[in-house]
């Protein structure tokens, strides 16, 4: 049942665009919602905060992703 991904490859172009741009993607968020609490709150600091929790969670998705093989 694993050799459907082997046998379609076009099951592995989609897994792998998602990997490459699921840090990205979580890093933006991050710093979307930093940005949006910042004006919120009127600070300065929560988006750069979010964006580095934003771009760990990316990296441990990325590296879950990665070891499902």
């Amino acid at each position: 049942m694993g050799d459907d991904r082997k046998q379609n490859p076009w099951s592995q172009v989609v897994r792998y665009v998602s990997l490459a741009t699921m840090l990205p993607l979580s890093g933006l968020g991050g710093y979307v919602i930093g940005y949006a609490i910042d004006r919120a709150l009127n600070t300065h600091f929560l988006s750069i905060t979010f964006l580095i929790l934003g771009t760990v969670g990316g990296f441990i998705q990325l590296i879950h992703g990665l070891g499902k093989e």
